[in-house]
């Protein structure tokens, strides 16, 4: 029977949820060459994939992390699965932006939370883990306690792993690059020789370059 995390990779490899470029690599916002390209809001549109994440998500809170008294999404990706985790579980559930809204209330987190209470935060994709901490900054700024966070896919990077120590965060996910690479490579999406150059990438992925391609 297969693990977990290469079922997932397989299914969101599938979909293009995932997708793998080694020699035309993507260019992320942050001006990154990247061989791949996540977009985990593409499972939402499968009803078999997106109840597979949401139920899993569910098991992986209960498994790793004390009872908590609500669930947070982290806008924008995770908005979605956040809340379908957040009803399955029967707790309440909030989302925080990336940024104050502009007028009314200019509020950070959306809903209500109640300082002191215990909150598990969900996020859609790990990068650099940037934008997930300010998300458990803006909730344990509202005097609640971040007791986890779950996720659905992380890429793994060394700085996202020293953040998350150095945050006091623990981080579990279902699925990871690592087991990507694997699921990818026994699919046939990827060649043997397509390894090494994203195993490369994602351990300096801010000065990656793409080897020059051969006439």
């Amino acid at each position: 029977m297969k693990q977990l995390d290469r079922l997932l990779a397989e299914k969101l490899l599938r979909i293009s949820a995932i997708q793998l470029q080694p020699e035309m690599p993507f260019i992320w916002a942050s001006g990154w060459n990247s061989p791949i390209y996540t977009d985990n809001r593409k499972t939402l549109s499968y009803p078999d994939i997106r109840n597979f994440i949401k139920v899993e998500l569910c098991r992986l809170i209960m498994e790793n992390f004390e009872e908590p008294d609500a669930i947070a999404g982290v806008a924008t990706g995770a908005i979605a699965q956040g809340a379908l985790v957040a009803d399955t579980m029967g707790l309440p559930y909030v989302y925080v932006r990336s940024t104050p809204k502009d007028h009314g209330l200019e509020n950070l987190i959306e809903g209500n939370l109640k300082p002191g209470q215990k909150v598990v935060v969900i996020e859609d994709l790990i990068s650099t883990g940037g934008s997930s901490l300010k998300a458990v900054e803006a909730i344990r700024a509202a005097g609640c306690e971040v007791v986890g966070m779950a996720a659905i896919f992380t890429y793994g990077f060394p700085i996202a792993v020293k953040r998350f120590k150095d945050a006091n965060v623990t981080l579990c996910t279902l699925s990871n690059y690592n087991s990507m690479l694997e699921a990818a490579l026994e699919t046939n999406y990827i060649q043997e020789k397509d390894v090494e150059t994203l195993r490369q990438w994602r351990e300096d992925p801010a000065n990656w370059t793409p080897a020059p391609q051969k006439d």
